[in-house]
């Protein structure tokens, strides 16, 4: 596994290479460092919605439903109105409230999702990641996930 250093790395010649094209193997390489199979990135738009950009493993029968989310609602848009990420153990038997009812749809467990910030600190969107087991991520886990989604914001 790549170290976190080599992760952002990557992520920054990616995206300096391809721009926004380069996203899916971006998500690649964040999926394989934290042994996920889903990811997503959300970008805000004008209207203050956050809009798919990319993703991988998530099932074509959501796709419409994460294509277009609300600040505020579910773990993505919870994580852009928090202003920190927002971690379930399992998508499949959470009671917190901050899980959309199609989340459970993916077939995932452990899930997180990060804001993301430009270098001004402003929201520019969500980065989030899933696996299919239960699991916690740490606090350094989540601390890189918010770090890569500053270097995606500064790569678009």
């Amino acid at each position: 596994m790549a170290s976190p250093d080599q992760l952002t790395r990557s992520v920054r010649e990616l995206l300096a290479t391809g721009g926004k094209g380069a996203l899916p193997e971006v998500l690649d390489a964040i999926l394989a460092h934290f042994e996920c199979v889903t990811g997503t990135v959300h970008l805000l738009d004008d209207s203050g919605m956050l809009q798919l950009l990319a993703q991988r493993g998530i099932p074509d029968s959501i796709i419409d439903k994460v294509s277009t989310i609300p600040v505020g609602k579910g773990m993505a848009g919870l994580a852009a109105e928090r202003r920190k990420p927002v971690q379930v153990c399992n998508l499949q038997t959470d009671e917190s409230g901050d899980v959309r009812p199609g989340a459970k749809d993916t077939k995932m467990a452990g899930s997180v999702a990060a804001p993301m910030f430009d270098t001004a600190g402003e929201l520019v969107g969500t980065l989030g990641v899933a696996k299919p087991v239960a699991y916690d991520f740490s606090d350094e886990e989540m601390q890189l996930l918010e770090s890569l989604g500053r270097t995606i914001a500064a790569g678009l």
